[in-house]
């Protein structure tokens, strides 16, 4: 029987020849894949340094040098003073306005300033001046220093270093013979103060302005406001910034700080147009504390990131100061920490 079939080629022979076409193909192409192969290795080694300077830079924010003093700014006496972070290794500087004679009670109790990131004591566009000078005037020890990463040589760690510095703060404080330590704080530094209140019963109430905690989420958010950048930019920035800066975000306890109870009054103040942070962090933590604990939320809706002062000026200095008037006659009691559920 005849059959027009042909004959077939055996298997080894189209693998060769299949071979042979691929190499023919890199061939007549290689110019291109190169080209392809180095764009790609490009754009790669470009988005991990730029994720890498943004981990960097987040750790290295731009400060002002200080402008005035206590004595030009206010009109009050003032030290320069030095002391220790509690256990951070850092040495702080800051000025120390000791009460007015004639107001013995006051005397007693202190208001620390904790100023936010990328600010220095003197927080110019607050100003923390006119609230040391106000403070000052109710009778209180004022203290305003200077975070470690002023100083060129220390790095922003998102409260971690930050909060043992706060405590070295109160510590000196109390060393100083409060007997009651009150801290107002903004942004980072409000943040850093709930940090600090996890671990001290030092504090005895706190004014928090403009709460920041760099959770994953308002990193990302403070990300977006300054460029568009994707999703997959959080955690690149948070892969690289233990390598630059040698601590991890993951060590911040942002989840502890919105979830504890801490039973001393605070003072949440916060604008509903804070592109900085959100203020429903602030409303959450708030929340949190128990109604008898002495806290308090004054939200506005209108108002930005640490410009509430500056628009409210009257009756901010009424809430603030009434706050601390507050804390200042009342009782003190043992503190205690729980873990809301």
């Amino acid at each position: 029987m005849e059959t027009n079939a042909q004959p077939s080629v055996p298997m080894n022979q189209q693998a060769v020849g299949t071979a042979i076409r691929r190499v023919s193909f890199l061939r007549r192409h290689r110019a291109l894949l190169i080209a392809l192969l180095s764009i790609f290795v490009s754009l790669f080694s470009l988005t991990m340094a730029f994720h890498a300077y943004v981990a960097w830079k987040l750790a290295r924010p731009h400060i002002d040098p200080l402008r005035s003093n206590p004595a030009k700014a206010i009109g009050t006496p003032y030290e320069d003073v030095t002391f220790p972070g509690l256990g951070s290794g850092s040495n702080l500087s800051g000025w120390y306005i000791p009460a007015e004679s004639g107001s013995a009670k006051a005397s007693r109790q202190t208001v620390v300033f904790s100023h936010g990131y990328g600010g220095n004591r003197e927080e110019i566009w607050v100003p923390l001046y006119d609230l040391a000078k106000a403070a000052h005037q109710m009778g209180f020890n004022v203290l305003m220093f200077d975070y470690g990463y002023v100083q060129p040589q220390l790095s922003v760690t998102g409260g971690i270093r930050e909060s043992e510095e706060l405590l070295g703060a109160v510590r000196y404080a109390k060393d100083r013979g409060a007997d009651k330590v009150f801290v107002w704080g903004f942004s980072m530094g409000a943040g850093t103060a709930l940090q600090a209140a996890l671990q001290t019963r030092d504090i005895d109430g706190m004014i928090l302005d403009s709460t920041f905690i760099l959770e994953p989420d308002t990193l990302y958010h403070n990300m977006k406001q300054e460029a568009n950048l994707p999703k997959f930019s959080q955690p690149l920035v948070h892969m690289f910034f233990p390598l630059l800066n040698g601590v991890s975000l993951n060590q911040i306890p942002y989840t502890k700080v919105k979830e504890t109870q801490y039973n001393i009054p605070i003072l949440f103040i916060h604008g509903k147009k804070d592109l900085k942070a959100p203020y429903e962090m602030a409303e959450e933590i708030f929340a949190n504390q128990k109604a008898n604990s002495g806290s308090e939320l004054w939200l506005l809706p209108n108002d930005g990131h640490e410009l509430i002062y500056k628009a409210h000026k009257k009756s901010y200095l009424q809430t603030t100061t009434g706050f601390l008037k507050a804390l200042s006659q009342a009782k003190s009691e043992p503190v205690k920490f729980s873990q809301s559920r």
